[in-house]
């Protein structure tokens, strides 16, 4: 059962990581180019790769949690606070460029702010990625540990 378990976080993990980078590359493509994406991502992949493969662990670690506690929805939140900050900072290395397209909407301002500040941005990201994993392992390993006491007991 636990290899099971292991299997399943493993996966999800995966699944996470890829989506995170797909929406990466497809919101950035869309906005401005296969090019221009692939540049941004050769000077910022390791901000990418840490954001991507982070939130890929809190999803493993709560696909864990959840299959060994069978409750998780408040692990879930910080899932989805962490992720939705990691895919924002990873976008926002770029937005600045949205400023050829949108300046008759008043996002130029907005997209400024952005790119002057897009490195604070991945840090941000990054910090909010370990906080996430710290909270949903300790969550984890407080499930893991009772689950095998359960055991041991039985």
């Amino acid at each position: 059962m636990l290899s099971k378990m292991w299997f399943s976080s493993w996966r999800a993990a995966a699944i996470g990581s890829l989506a995170l980078l797909t929406v990466y590359f497809s919101v950035l493509t869309l906005v401005s180019g296969w090019d221009f994406t692939w540049e941004q991502f050769r000077e910022f992949w390791y901000f990418v790769v840490a954001l991507t493969v982070g939130f890929g662990v809190q999803v493993g670690l709560y696909t864990f949690l959840k299959e060994t506690a069978r409750h998780g929805a408040g692990s879930g939140k910080v899932v989805a606070v962490s992720g939705a900050t990691s895919t924002g900072a990873m976008i926002a290395c770029c937005t600045h460029y949205l400023a050829n397209v949108l300046p008759v909407l008043g996002a130029t301002g907005f997209l400024a702010l952005v790119a002057q500040y897009q490195i604070q941005l991945f840090w941000v990201g990054l910090a909010f990625n370990l906080a996430g994993i710290v909270y949903i392992g300790r969550k984890a390993l407080q499930a893991f540990r009772h689950m095998a006491l359960m055991g041991a007991h039985q």
